[in-house]
């Protein structure tokens, strides 16, 4: 969680003007190709990972129980799956993130709105989110907890916290970046607050407030592991935290490998929703 944050203040902006970006070294190159050259890089990374790790199994370092083959870890997570189980367990643990990132994401954004754009959001909002944005999430759990029990709405606010800190920091560096020129001009033309704000501000920050979502989603992924390890019966979490009791590494590896797979989809997903708001970006890149 604090990677994301690594001090109390929110970070300075980049050195490259947003009006100069470096140039690209696919420009005419067709879209295809770079997706197919993207997409071969990904599949022979996951090909070496497993390669590595099917000769570290087969070496005999490790008890089997303890560092199971791939097939084994297949034959787990099918055996999840034929029993309802891993279905029951991805709906659960869905939902939850789901709601936590919408929570978080909407805060983070509509905080980044005031702390860039308002005198007293940065004056009173933003020194109290730079001294909050450092506390782990992780560690707010028990807090939680007692504010709302072990029901649903402590781990929604668990995961919305989680969320909330990268979304804000992106978002309040990308609105606090916009060009002086773009809202002098604005001023001239006679644009009011409300009309700079929606239609000069936030699409110039648009590729910033993308790469807080993406990295909120992927953090709600993260903690939903430890939300559910605590008062729940179902869930990707809650399966790791039960097959870790029974020493059953092999549920574990392919509960996580499960998770890591949604959470390509979801920031797959977000990246493709989101494009045409940042494709100006793209094309000066």
């Amino acid at each position: 969680m604090t990677t994301t944050v690594g001090t109390t203040r929110a970070p300075d902006p980049p050195a490259t003007s947003k009006r100069n970006p470096p140039r690209s070294r696919h420009i005419g190159t067709p879209t295809w190709i770079v997706r197919a050259k993207a997409l071969a890089a990904t599949i022979a990374g996951l090909g070496l990972a497993a390669l590595v790790w099917s000769l570290i199994a087969a070496g005999g370092h490790f008890p089997d129980e303890l560092f199971p083959a791939l097939p084994e870890i297949g034959r787990a997570g099918y055996g999840m799956w034929l029993d309802g189980t891993l279905a029951d367990d991805l709906i659960a643990s869905s939902r939850r993130a789901a709601t936590g990132f919408v929570i978080g994401a909407l805060a983070g954004i509509a905080a980044a709105v005031l702390t860039a754009n308002t005198t007293t959001g940065r004056t009173l909002l933003q020194p109290v989110l730079r001294l909050l944005a450092p506390i782990p999430t992780i560690g707010l759990v028990p807090l939680a907890i007692l504010w709302f029990g072990l029901g649903e709405d402590s781990k929604a606010l668990v995961i919305a916290l989680g969320v909330f800190v990268p979304v804000w920091i992106n978002s309040h560096t990308g609105l606090s970046t916009t060009p002086q020129d773009y809202l002098q001009a604005a001023r001239c033309l006679g644009a009011g607050r409300r009309q700079t704000l929606l239609e000069i501000v936030l699409p110039e920050a648009a590729p910033d407030i993308v790469s807080g979502l993406r990295v909120g989603a992927a953090m709600s992924f993260v903690l939903i592991v430890v939300a559910e390890m605590t008062g729940t019966t179902a869930g990707i979490g809650y399966r790791i935290y039960q097959s870790q009791m029974f020493s059953q590494a092999d549920r574990v590896i392919a509960c996580l490998i499960v998770l890591g797979l949604i959470g390509a989809v979801c920031d797959l997903a977000i990246a493709a929703l989101t494009a045409p708001l940042t494709k100006w970006s793209e094309k000066e890149h």
